[in-house]
């Protein structure tokens, strides 16, 4: 009798004939991110999810497995489905309630949103949770503080009423802080969403860590610096850079660890 994992691999392999070249290049990428946010510490357990959307007009995207580590996930593991949580390809993997309702909503809203991700990192929660939200203290803060939304805690991210309130909230922006509870990031592309997120998550780390000499010691920037530093890092400027530089230098990255998220 096949194990488990014997099995599952056996009917994700089956994945890559069945797919557009297209789609394939999304799922690798996608999967790419998974394995970059587990290398980075920013995975918990099988929660927290990544989506991408598929090409086409069904607006069907993909979202990893809810019985894997992000370790594990693999271009042919990840689970399509549609904007009501239903598989479009049979599969024996789960998927997590609460990412079909954040990712669903902010698919269907934003054309822009070809990339999803939500995490809930140690640092993400703590900055979520301070009242005055992400501070303006450092670079990378600047970079990330004009592009953060907010959106108040309702509980786990189960009911489908929420969605609406998710969406108004972030608005045009491309980031979110969702109070007591994480960050979110969306992109053009898995690499610009994945380094957007990226610059949230290492501002919010870095925003702990500095609190920890007491708020009253902080050096406030020299005033008009956090304008400045958006109108030096306007937002089709982080795609760019993800598309020309950062992420085809991760991907590299990951290709020389393990080159196992392309199967």
């Amino acid at each position: 009798m096949a194990t488990m994992s014997t099995a599952t691999a056996a009917n994700d392999e089956h994945i890559r004939g069945a797919v557009s070249d297209e789609e394939w290049a999304i799922r690798v990428d996608l999967a790419a991110a998974y394995r970059l946010v587990a290398l980075y510490g920013w995975d918990d357990l099988i929660f927290t999810h990544l989506s991408a959307r598929v090409p086409g007009p069904e607006h069907h995207f993909l979202i990893n497995p809810y019985d894997m580590m992000f370790e594990e996930i693999t271009a042919s593991s990840l689970v399509k489905i549609d904007v009501e949580g239903n598989p479009v390809v049979p599969t024996s993997h789960p998927v997590n309630p609460a990412g079909f309702t954040i990712h669903s909503a902010i698919h269907m809203a934003r054309e822009d949103a070809h990339a999803v991700m939500h995490l809930h990192t140690p640092s993400g929660q703590a900055v979520s949770a301070m009242e005055f939200g992400l501070l303006p203290h450092t670079q990378t803060a600047m970079i990330a503080q004009h592009n953060v939304a907010y959106h108040d805690y309702e509980g786990i991210a189960t009911d489908l009423e929420e969605r609406e309130r998710l969406v108004e909230d972030l608005g045009e922006k491309h980031a979110m802080i969702l109070r007591n509870h994480g960050t979110l990031a969306v992109g053009e592309s898995v690499g610009d969403c994945f380094l957007r997120l990226y610059f949230l998550e290492r501002a919010c780390d870095a925003q702990v860590k500095m609190l920890s000499a007491g708020y009253d010691h902080l050096y406030n920037p020299p005033q008009g610096t956090p304008e400045k530093v958006e109108t030096q890092t306007p937002a089709g400027g982080m795609a760019m850079v993800a598309r020309s530089l950062a992420w085809p230098a991760l991907l590299r990255k990951l290709d020389r660890i393990d080159s196992s998220f392309r199967d």
